[in-house]
C-alpha cells in the first residue's frame, strides 16, 4: 500500500520561511515525477514545483527564486524549502507521485496546511 506522509505546515510571519517533507513507503516502481501543489480556499489546486525523474525541476511562476524543491532517493522524500513567503502562499500543501509508464499511478498525500500572515 502506498502512503505519502506529508510534515513541516505551520504557521509562519510574512518573509519567514518552512519545509515541507513528503516521504514515500510502499512504492515499488520508480515515479516519472514527485512534486507539491497547493490548494486555497475557493481555488483548485495548482502545482507548485515538482522534480521530473530525479533531476530536472519545474516551479510556478509564482514560487520561482523563493521555493526550491529537492528529493533524498535513499529516503524516498522529497523536500520544499520555502523562504520569503507570502500570504498568498497560505493554502493547503500536496505531496504528488506519478508513473505515466505501466504501471502507471498517481498517489498523494494527505496535505499540510500552510498559513502565512501578514
Amino acid at each position: 500500500q502506498v502512503q505519502l506522509v506529508e510534515s513541516g505546515g505551520g504557521l509562519v510571519q510574512a518573509g519567514g520561511s518552512l519545509r515541507l517533507s513528503c516521504t514515500a513507503s510502499g512504492i515499488i516502481y520508480e515515479p516519472y515525477a514527485m512534486g507539491w501543489y497547493r490548494q486555497a480556499p475557493g481555488k483548485q489546486r495548482e502545482l507548485v514545483a515538482k522534480i521530473i525523474s530525479g533531476s530536472s525541476s519545474i516551479y510556478t511562476d509564482s514560487v520561482k527564486g523563493r521555493f526550491t524543491i529537492s528529493r533524498d532517493n535513499a529516503k524516498n522524500t522529497v523536500y520544499l524549502q520555502m523562504n520569503s513567503l507570502k500570504p498568498e502562499d497560505t493554502a493547503v500543501y500536496y505531496c504528488n507521485a506519478r508513473r505515466y509508464k505501466v504501471p502507471s499511478y498517481d498517489h498523494w498525500g494527505q496535505g499540510t496546511q500552510v498559513t502565512v500572515s501578514a
